[in-house]
């Protein structure tokens, strides 16, 4: 018989949010909590200052104020980084943390680098041109472009501003680069908090996680034909993993 209805906080990456695919119908025995973060969505104007560490404090409150009480932290890619910031500044908090394809090095920031890199004007023109041709988009990314994908691609795209991706992107480079992140990373795992690492089939191997997290890692879980936008290639397989995490049951329909 499995226990009471676990919480669990979803921290969407770069581009937001994570309720396109309706988690909620895929996980219905879980009590989800998907707020927008600074930048982003509802939040879209509260942007004088988009840091990781912000988007961490903003979370802490949020896990305080309106969860009221320890959850799970699902944190997809660049919400990798807010999940792991926000286990070491509210430990009390999380229960656990899923991290998704989260980043952990420089190395890991080969598009958000790129993103920071360029001219204000150069950012905003691909940016409008991603926003004008979802599809086009999609299948860069080597993702089939069916009706559902492109609509979703739309709803994610339109869901910030590009300012607010340049100035998310600023952020994963200084964060991952300063060397107190991975400090940050080796005292969640101190304090015994549970880490299960998610990854697509056709993305993980690019992946760069520390060998020592590897080790302490509860489990490596590999979503099989899918590469790093998992939950948009397929929610229910993506879905019955986290829920397999949740329940402690492994990697249900992962290996």
């Amino acid at each position: 018989m499995r226990a009471s209805r676990p919480r669990l906080l979803l921290v969407h990456g770069l581009l937001g949010s994570l309720d396109y695919f309706e988690p909620r119908r895929y996980l219905p025995g879980v009590d989800l909590f998907t707020p927008d973060l600074i930048g982003y969505g509802q939040r879209r104007s509260e942007d004088a200052h988009i840091t990781l560490a912000d988007q961490a404090a903003m979370l802490a409150r949020f896990l305080h104020d309106e969860i009221g009480g320890p959850a799970w932290v699902l944190g997809h890619s660049v919400g990798g980084i807010a999940a792991m910031l926000l286990a070491d500044l509210v430990p009390e908090l999380v229960r656990g943390v899923i991290n998704v394809e989260g980043n952990f090095t420089l190395k890991d920031a080969f598009w958000t680098g790129r993103i920071a890199a360029l001219p204000d004007a150069e950012w905003a023109a691909e940016y409008g041109a991603m926003e004008a041709a979802p599809a086009a988009w999609l299948e860069k990314s080597g993702i089939e472009a069916s009706d559902e994908r492109v609509a979703w691609a739309r709803d994610i795209l339109a869901n910030q501003p590009y300012t607010t991706v340049q100035a998310m992107a600023q952020s994963v480079l200084d964060t991952t680069g300063a060397p107190d992140y991975l400090g940050c990373v080796g005292r969640v795992l101190a304090r015994a908090t549970p880490l299960y690492l998610v990854g697509g089939e056709q993305s993980s191997a690019g992946w760069d996680v520390p060998d020592w997290v590897l080790s302490q890692a509860r489990r490596v879980c590999v979503q099989p034909k899918t590469g790093h936008m998992m939950m948009l290639e397929d929610p229910g397989n993506f879905c019955r993993i986290v829920e397999s995490i949740l329940y402690g049951e492994g990697c249900l329909s992962g290996t």
